[in-house]
This record gives structure tokens, C-alpha cells and sequence, in this order.
């Protein structure tokens, strides 16, 4: 950009959101047929910023790239949840209502996304990968009103990290058929299916928990059998010891 900042002056708040838009507009072209590495080198030159300010926007390039790539999707599915989920909605309609809107997202980037998953797979990018995909349970939950604070705050996000990790790769894996309504209805099936397995699972888990509560505590029977063995007079001389 012509008017863009000069190299070596940061660009801050608006600016600085507006230039991480015009790189990742101008990227995800090139990104779908060159991979992101070379769409970030590109996007610079399309957007006519110097290397000094790209790399003040993005400090670690093609990663930090991706990373917002990520999180606009995110912001862009919290919108969408925020106008379509109502009242009344059980959480498991919710959570599949929020994994098709983000499969609905994310489908005009299809190989744009696909080479994203590549990239991240690399073992110097998976803390990048993490964070997304943490990103992207969080934003899903918090649409579907969650507002736990305990245990159940992780284990419900690493529950539904597993069933988007799992959707994105079976979408990715299917050829998209030309009939955008059937592909949608077979991505939801497929995430219908996931989230009835989940469900299954949880109350499985649920069902344990109740049962060990019921039971008694172990170290407690152990000390009591311990207390029994203890008064027990073993035999003795005439009991069948030797005297």
C-alpha cells in the first residue's frame, strides 16, 4: 500500500488490523496453488509493502500468517452463531450448528485450508496448530452459551477439539460433488454421527463416575480389613501352632 507506513514505524490499532487483512486478502489466492510461504512473499509485493512493515505486522510471516487466517474464521463463525443460534437450541443442536457454519466458512478456502493443515503439521509450527485449533473450541463453546469454570471447561474443549480435527479432515478427504447442498448435508451427517459417538461417551463416563461415587472408598475398606486382621487372634499353642 502506498500509503502505508514507512518501514520501521509500527503500525498500531486500526492500522495495524487493517494491513493483517490486505496481506491475508492478498494471500489466499496464492495460497491455495503455492502453499503460504510463498502466498506471504506475494502478498507483500501485491500489497506494496516493504519487508521492514510486513514484518512488523506479521513478525514470524507465513506462521503469524496462517495463525490470523485462523482467527478470522473464528471471529467470522462467532458472528454467525451470534445471528442464528436462539433460545430453546440444546447444546449438541448448537455444537453442530456451529461445526456446519464453520465447515460453510472455511469452504471457499477449501485448498487454501488444506495446505494451512500442511503447513501447521510441520513439528516447528504445532504450537501455531494448537492455538488454532484451541481457537476455534473456544469460540464454539462460548457461542453455545458454556460458561463453565472447572474441570469440565478443559475437557469439554479437548472433547470438541478431537471432532474438529476429525471434520476437518474427512471434509478435506472428500471430493466436492458440484451440488453444494448435498456436500453440506453429507458434512453434517458425518458431523451428526461424531457428535452422537461423543455424547455416547460422555454419558458412558458419567454413568462410571456415579457408579464410583457409590462405591465404597478403597483405602478405607483396605484400613478396615487391616483393623479386622489386627483384633483376628491367630492360632495359638493348642490351635494348631506348636508351643
Amino acid at each position: 500500500m502506498s500509503d502505508g507506513p514507512q518501514q520501521g514505524a509500527a503500525p498500531v490499532g486500526g492500522a495495524m488490523a487493517r494491513d493483517r487483512a490486505a496481506l491475508l486478502a492478498a494471500a489466499l489466492p496464492h495460497a491455495a496453488f503455492d502453499g503460504w510461504p510463498i502466498a506471504f512473499e506475494q502478498a507483500i509485493a501485491d500489497c506494496a509493502f516493504d519487508a521492514g512493515h510486513a514484518e512488523l505486522v506479521f513478525p514470524n510471516g507465513a506462521a503469524d500468517l496462517v495463525g490470523y487466517f485462523w482467527q478470522s474464521m473464528d471471529g467470522a463463525l462467532a458472528d454467525r452463531l451470534a445471528a442464528c443460534l436462539r433460545d430453546g437450541m440444546g447444546i449438541s443442536e448448537r455444537v453442530g450448528i456451529g461445526l456446519r457454519e464453520y465447515i460453510a466458512l472455511l469452504a471457499p478456502h477449501r485448498e487454501a485450508v488444506r495446505r494451512a493443515m500442511a503447513f501447521q503439521a510441520l513439528p516447528h509450527n504445532a504450537a501455531g496448530a494448537a492455538r488454532a485449533l484451541y481457537g476455534t473450541v473456544d469460540t464454539i463453546w462460548r457461542a453455545v452459551g458454556d460458561t463453565s469454570t472447572d474441570f469440565n471447561f478443559y475437557t469439554k474443549r479437548l472433547t470438541l477439539a478431537a471432532v474438529v480435527a476429525a471434520t476437518l479432515t474427512h471434509w478435506l478427504a472428500q471430493q466436492p460433488t458440484g451440488d453444494d447442498a448435498a456436500d453440506a448435508a453429507a458434512i453434517g451427517a458425518f458431523i451428526d454421527r461424531r457428535l452422537v459417538d461423543v455424547l455416547r461417551v460422555e454419558k458412558l463416563k458419567a454413568q462410571a463416575r456415579g457408579l464410583a461415587a457409590r462405591l465404597p472408598d478403597p483405602l478405607r475398606l483396605l484400613g478396615q480389613i487391616g483393623g479386622l486382621r489386627g483384633g483376628f487372634a491367630g492360632p495359638g499353642p493348642g490351635r494348631g501352632r506348636p508351643g
